[in-house]
C-alpha cells in the first residue's frame, strides 16, 4: 500500500499468502514479474536489443530466466550467465529455466564473452544476509564494470534489503524494479546509491493481503502533514504562533543560533528569542532585528526567558566548554518541550538521561553513535535499530539524519525519501532545528513537527539542487523555498 516500507520477512509473508490462493502461484507471480521487466526494458531502452542476464540460483534467477525467454520471443538477442548451483533451483525457477532452454537462449559461463547493450542483475533477491563471495562477487564486479545500463531485479544484488548495507560488494543499477512492496533498505544507508531509479510492480497481490500485513516503516508524506497546519483566522496574533527560545552560540559560533532563529521566524513562529554570548548580541540584532537577543553568562540567567517559551532549542553553536555545559544543565531541568541538536547531543552523553516529557533529538550518525556508545559504522550498518534504540533510551522523538533520514516516535517509524548530497554544508542542521521548533511551537505534536520539518528542509534542498546544482548550496538558500512549500495549503 502507498508509502509503506517492508522488511524481507514481511514481503515473504505477503508473497506466500498470495501463492497459497492461486494454482502454481509462485510461477504465476514469476511470469508477471518477467512481463513487467520486459515492459520496462521496452519503455526505458527501446533501441537496445542485446540483453545479458546474470541469473542466480534462486527465484530471483528464475525471474531473470523467464525474462530472457520472453525477450528472445520479442526479437532480442539474449544470453544468460548462470551463477551458482542451478541444479538446486526452486521449482518455479526450474520451470523458468526450462522455458529459457526451450527458447534456445544461450546459457553462458561467467567467463564467456557477450556483447550486450543492457545488463540484467538477477543474482540475489531479498534473502541475502551474508557477504557476497566467489563467483557471485565476480559477477557483481563484471556487472559494475560494464558500460551498459543495468536493470536490477527486485533488489540490487549484494545490498541488504532490510538495512541498506552493502554485503561485501553490490551492483550499482541504473534502474531497480521492485516487486510486491518497497523494501525498506533500498531507501536508506547505501540503498539509494545502488538502486538508481527505483520503481515498483505490486504484481496481482490482493489489496486485502497488504492491508492485513504489518510493515516496518512508512514514507513521510509532506502533503498529508501540511494539511495538519490549521489556517490562521483573521484575528490571529503572534502569541498564538508560539515562542521559540534558542540557546547557543559560544565564541566563534554565533551564526549557528542565528540560522535556527531565522528558520523559526520564516516557518511561522510568533516570537523568537536567542540566548547567546553577550559579545554576539549586536551582530545578531543587526542581522535579524525581528529576533530578541540576550547575552547570558550563567545558567541562572536563563530562567526568566524560559518561563515564556513554547519550545526550547539547545545546541546550535553551544560548544562543549563550561559555558555550554551549564546552560544545557538548566535546559534539561525545564518542564518545557525541548529540542536538542549538535553540541547539546554531544554534551548529553555526560549527563544522566533527562526525564523530559517532550523531547526531540536530531543526531547525525556520529552523534547517535556517541549517545549509544558505539561506532558510527555500527549505526550505519543498521540505522533502523539505532534510531529505535535512541527512542527507547531517551523516550524521545528521534530524527536520525542522513541518507534516508529516519524518525522514531510514539507511532510508526517514518523514513524521509528526500534530500541530496548538496545538503552536506555548514549550518544545515541548525536551520532544520529552527524549522522543527517553529512547527512544534505552532501546535503540531513532536512527531509531526519533526517529520514535516524534515520534509520541508529536504524538499526545498531538492528543488534548489534541481535548478542550480548541488555544489555551493547554502543553508540560508533554503528558507525562501521552505516558506513557499509551507504555505502551499493556504495558496489560491
Amino acid at each position: 500500500m502507498t508509502g509503506r516500507l517492508y522488511n524481507s520477512e514481511q514481503i515473504r509473508d505477503i508473497e506466500q499468502q498470495a501463492i497459497a490462493e492461486m494454482a502454481q502461484g509462485d510461477f504465476v507471480l514469476m511470469q508477471q514479474a518477467a512481463s513487467a521487466l520486459l515492459g520496462l526494458l521496452k519503455q526505458r531502452w527501446p533501441c537496445r536489443k542485446r540483453l545479458l542476464v546474470y541469473a542466480g540460483a534462486g527465484n530471483n534467477g528464475g525471474d531473470g530466466y523467464l525474462l530472457a525467454a520472453y525477450a528472445q520471443a520479442e526479437g532480442y538477442q539474449v544470453a544468460v550467465k548462470c551463477i551458482g548451483d542451478h541444479a538446486l533451483l526452486p521449482k518455479a525457477a526450474q520451470m523458468a529455466k526450462k522455458a529459457t532452454e526451450q527458447a534456445e537462449v544461450p546459457l553462458l559461463a561467467l567467463s564467456a564473452a557477450f556483447k550486450a547493450d543492457v545488463v540484467v542483475d538477477a543474482l540475489f533477491g531479498i534473502g541475502l544476509n551474508r557477504p557476497v563471495s566467489g563467483d557471485y562477487a565476480s559477477a557483481i564486479e563484471q556487472i559494475n564494470q560494464s558500460s551498459c545500463p543495468v536493470l536490477a531485479v527486485d533488489v540490487p544484488s549484494g545490498l541488504c534489503a532490510d538495512t541498506g548495507q552493502v554485503l561485501g560488494s553490490a551492483v550499482k543499477a541504473s534502474v531497480t524494479l521492485g516487486f510486491i512492496g518497497h523494501k525498506i533498505g533500498l531507501f536508506t544507508a547505501d540503498g539509494p546509491d545502488h538502486c538508481g531509479d527505483l520503481l515498483l510492480e505490486p504484481l496481482s497481490i490482493p489489496q486485502r493481503i497488504f492491508a492485513a500485513q504489518e510493515y516496518s516503516a512508512r514514507q513521510v508524506n509532506g502533503a498529508q502533514l501540511l494539511a495538519q497546519l490549521q489556517p490562521r483566522c483573521a484575528h490571529f496574533h503572534k502569541g498564538q504562533a508560539g515562542h521559540v527560545v534558542i540557546v547557543g552560540g559560544d565564541f566563534g559560533m554565533a551564526g549557528a543560533p542565528l540560522l535556527s532563529a531565522e528558520a523559526a521566524l520564516r516557518c511561522g513562529a510568533g516570537l523568537v528569542t536567542v540566548l547567546t554570548r553577550k559579545e554576539h548580541v549586536p551582530a545578531l540584532i543587526a542581522r535579524r532585528p525581528e529576533c530578541m537577543v540576550h547575552g547570558v553568562e550563567a545558567q541562572q540567567d536563563l530562567h526568566p526567558f524560559f518561563l515564556k517559551a513554547s519550545v526550547i532549542v539547545a545546541g546550535p553553536g553551544l560548544g562543549q566548554q563550561f559555558w555550554g555545559q551549564q546552560l544545557l544543565q538548566q535546559v534539561l531541568m525545564q518542564n518545557k518541550p525541548v529540542l536538542l541538536d549538535a553540541d547539546a547531543l554531544n554534551l548529553l552523553t555526560q549527563q544522566t538521561t533527562p526525564q523530559l516529557k517532550q523531547l526531540i533529538l536530531t543526531p547525525h550518525p556520529g552523534e547517535a553513535a556517541r549517545l549509544l556508545q558505539c561506532s558510527s559504522k555500527e549505526v550505519q550498518q543498521n540505522r533502523f535499530k539505532a534510531v529505535q534504540a535512541l527512542h527507547q533510551q531517551y523516550q524521545a522523538t528521534v530524527l536520525l539524519k542522513g541518507n534516508g533520514s529516519l524518525i522514531a516516535g510514539e507511532k510508526d517509524l517514518q523514513l524521509l525519501n528526500a534530500g541530496n548530497p548538496g545538503m552536506a554544508s555548514a549550518g544545515m542542521g541548525d536551520l532544520l532545528s529552527g524549522i522543527i521548533a517553529a512547527l512544534w511551537a505552532q501546535g503540531l505534536n513532536a512527531e509531526t513537527a519533526t517529520a514535516l520539518g524534515s520534509w520541508l528542509h529536504a524538499t526545498a534542498a531538492d528543488h534548489l539542487a534541481a535548478r542550480f546544482g548541488q555544489r555551493g548550496l547554502l543553508a540560508l538558500d533554503l528558507l525562501t523555498e521552505v516558506r513557499t512549500l509551507l504555505n502551499q495549503p493556504c495558496s489560491g
